[in-house]
């Protein structure tokens, strides 16, 4: 037999939600075939099956959370979902009672649990508890010696937590939720709603970012007129050859990756004592979603010509908002692009996406006056804000990086040569 583990399904993940079984006890499992759907801190990802078998056991039910490595099924050859079959209508009822206790706490119990068998013995001093229970404990101030557990041999879980600060009266809260921050009592007038796994993980890591990576900014006014006249042209030609079309963005992404290549020392990651400098250039770039943002990676933009941007850029924008982005389809950027042009936004500055040491955050093309050989002229003008981790880079460093991607948009034929 095989345990079927909750996965790492992204860089950032702790836990996952089981929300679909797409398999049920006793289904012929084929090695590549999706068998789950699991929700994780990024998005709603597919759970495929690793090898051949029958789905025997599943030990994880749909709704339920579990930290990452914890056994959520069982593959087999059939024969113990067979057995169980067999067995399930024998026992009286005080015998099957216990099941549903003893199937929900191995939801909670991380693969590196203490065997059940010996928790009993230490049952009488300090109390037993998964890592995921003390944490939410803390979060919620309970006190472990007050909670009775109803994992294996007494080990308090996560759901013994909750229920333990459901119960608590709610005036001991107040002084422990007393943060810098006001808080705002619920009311007819105050709708409460909750944070999903995404908004948590990027409170989390943005948080992390400005508190750790020095950020300083530098803004470029960057006259586009001529690139909006040869995407015209381009999409004109694109489509009779049957093309994808270009948008502005897919041009600021080539632009970005031809410039990193010139700037490699952009292209870096801090690493304590160390500088990470890579090779490739893998460019982020900002989706919203209902309920979140997420980045997918255009992996070796610097090989890829626009209309192969355009094309993948759209593929990988429609799977972010079906919930059905590939971990590796997020995992492995060097720098990120966040464009809200399309807002409206004329000028903003983005936080930068760990281990990355920049980003860059465009705005919307508007058309302003300028002076050109003593005359006024109407000018298509673009603001772009780069943000760096001034412990990998440079002010001098991002203003060279910065000129020479201003340069490629007001000369746009340089993009594709």
């Amino acid at each position: 037999m095989t345990e079927i583990q909750m996965p790492r399904l992204s860089d950032t993940m702790e836990e996952g939600v089981i929300s679909t079984w797409r398999k049920k006890v006793g289904d012929q499992v084929s090695r590549g075939e999706v068998i789950a759907e699991i929700e994780t801190d990024k998005a709603l990802m597919e759970l495929e099956a690793y090898d051949d078998g029958v789905l025997e056991k599943i030990l994880v039910e749909e709704g339920a959370t579990v930290p990452i490595g914890t056994p959520i099924g069982v593959l087999g050859d059939g024969s113990g979902a067979a057995a169980e079959a067999a067995s399930a209508p024998a026992p009286a009822a005080p015998a099957a009672e216990p099941a549903p206790a003893a199937e929900a706490p191995a939801a909670e119990a991380p693969a590196a649990a203490p065997a059940p068998a010996a928790a009993p013995a230490e049952q009488g001093s300090k109390p037993k508890a998964s890592p995921l229970a003390k944490a939410v404990a803390k979060e919620k101030g309970v006190d472990l010696a007050t909670v009775q557990g109803t994992g294996p041999g007494g080990r308090i879980i996560r759901a013994d937590i909750e229920a333990a600060a459901a119960a608590a009266p709610s005036a001991p809260a107040a002084p422990a939720a007393a943060p810098a921050a006001p808080v705002v009592a619920a009311s007819e007038d105050v709708e409460e709603v909750p944070l999903n796994k995404i908004q948590k993980v990027s409170a989390k890591r943005l948080t992390e970012s400005k508190q750790q990576a020095p950020h300083f900014y530098l803004t470029s006014a960057i006259d586009v007129t001529e690139l909006m006249a040869f995407r015209g042209t381009l999409n004109e030609r694109l489509a009779a050859a049957g093309g994808p079309k270009v948008s502005v963005n897919d041009l600021v992404v080539k632009a970005v990756a031809t410039a990193l290549r010139a700037n490699p020392s952009v292209n870096v990651s801090f690493a304590g004592d160390k500088l990470l400098k890579h090779k490739r250039i893998n460019l982020g770039v900002a989706v919203a979603i209902e309920g979140g943002l997420v980045v997918p990676v255009v992996k070796d933009a610097d090989r890829k010509s626009v209309s192969e941007i355009a094309t993948e850029s759209r593929e990988l924008a429609g799977r972010a908002r079906e919930g059905k982005l590939k971990l590796d389809e997020m995992s492995g950027g060097t720098f990120s692009i966040s464009n809200l042009g399309m807002f409206g936004i004329e000028q903003f500055s983005a936080v930068i996406n760990p281990p990355e040491a920049a980003i860059l955050a465009v705005g919307a093309a508007r058309d302003e006056v300028q002076v050109r050989d003593g005359e006024f002229v109407a000018r298509k003008i673009l603001r772009v804000t780069l943000s760096a981790d001034h412990r990998a880079v440079d002010g001098a460093v991002g203003a060279a990086f910065l000129q020479q991607f201003t340069a490629l948009l007001e000369d746009p034929i340089r993009i594709i040569a």
